[in-house]
């Protein structure tokens, strides 16, 4: 079973090894970088970790979670994120649902392309799943990490949110990144909805430290289980509709999803209907500063063809690894989402 990367598989080792080819139409570009965010679905090891509750995704399980079927996912997740950013792959990546650093090693061997660097630490879930984030150390340097504590009402163990600051080289300023994966509607979202509460105010203190020492350039991804328009994003985390006319130096959130979602957009298909619950928040610097520059309009829903259900009860949604324990052996049940930043050399 993958637990180790240093494991005597050579089949495991040779599969790896197989070149993930981009597409890239622009070159790796400096003046330029991608920031995307996927919730890759239970990205487990097939080995049984102890201290958390990973039973189901165990080769003995009802799922049968394997080493073909955790590699097959990995070369399709591999596949996708070469995709991204005009297939030149994202130069920050934000995950959720990722058991341990063990499956990131597996995944960013893929790539000959990017110098991934994984930044990741364990959250209390007892289920083990946790956030994370690479970023290509081409264009960044590692400046801090921290994490944010997320106390809910319930008491009950929740992830962290996972605090990042990186050095944009080109421009040698620094970026505070915050990968976020908030408690979920179970129970109902209005039951819930307390839960979320409590991680956007936890956030929105975390973001406020850094705007009284004018550590004002910030990035917030995530999958929020709410939308652009819910009162924990829009209003306890105070995230609105972005507009890139408004130049007032303020320190302020901004929603970079929020116009896909006004037009009905989602990430996340939920029965019939379509849930906006991934999205990339930014602060007002990116819009006020004329160094490092949000692309307006730029945010995007990333759907290649090739992820789409072509038929069946998934057809026009992504074609997910699982649906319950029927397993499908696609990618995810979240489309990943990304947008473009600008360097503008003085």
């Amino acid at each position: 079973m993958i637990k180790e990367i240093q494991m005597p598989l050579i089949r495991i080792i040779l599969y790896l090894l197989l070149p993930i080819t981009g597409i890239c139409q622009t070159g790796n570009n400096i003046d330029s970088f991608y920031v995307a965010n996927w919730n890759i679905e239970n990205l487990f090891d097939t080995s049984d970790d102890p201290t958390i509750n990973d039973s189901e995704f165990l080769p003995e399980s009802n799922r049968q979670w394997t080493d073909d079927r955790l590699l097959t996912k990995i070369k399709n997740l591999s596949k996708v994120i070469n995709y991204m950013n005009n297939g030149c792959g994202p130069d920050i990546l934000g995950f959720q649902e990722v058991e341990n650093i063990n499956v990131l090693k597996l995944l960013i061997y893929q790539f000959r392309d990017r110098d991934y660097i994984i930044v990741h630490r364990d959250s209390p879930d007892e289920r083990g799943i946790d956030v994370a984030l690479i970023y290509d150390r081409n264009t960044f340097d590692i400046h801090s990490v921290d994490t944010v504590q997320v106390e809910l009402p319930t008491r009950y163990k929740t992830r962290l949110i996972l605090h990042v600051g990186l050095i944009h080289k080109e421009s040698n300023s620094i970026i505070h990144f915050f990968v976020n994966h908030w408690p979920s509607r179970r129970g109902g979202e209005t039951k819930s909805e307390a839960n979320r509460f409590a991680a956007a105010s936890a956030l929105r203190r975390k973001v406020d430290s850094l705007f009284s020492v004018n550590e004002n350039r910030i990035i917030i991804v995530g999958d929020f289980n709410d939308e652009p328009g819910n009162r924990s994003i829009k209003n306890v985390l105070a995230a609105n509709k972005i507009d890139c006319d408004d130049m007032n130096e303020s320190n302020k959130l901004s929603n970079a999803a929020f116009t896909k979602f006004e037009q009905g957009e989602g990430s996340y298909r939920f029965g019939s209907d379509w849930n906006m619950l991934d999205q990339i928040i930014i602060s007002s610097r990116f819009i006020t500063d004329k160094k490092l520059k949000y692309d307006c309009d730029s945010f995007e829903i990333i759907k290649p063809d090739f992820i789409i259900a072509k038929e069946g009860e998934k057809k026009g949604s992504i074609l997910p690894t699982y649906s319950g324990t029927k397993y499908y052996g696609g990618y995810s049940d979240h489309f990943p989402v990304g947008t473009k930043f600008f360097y503008t050399k003085d």
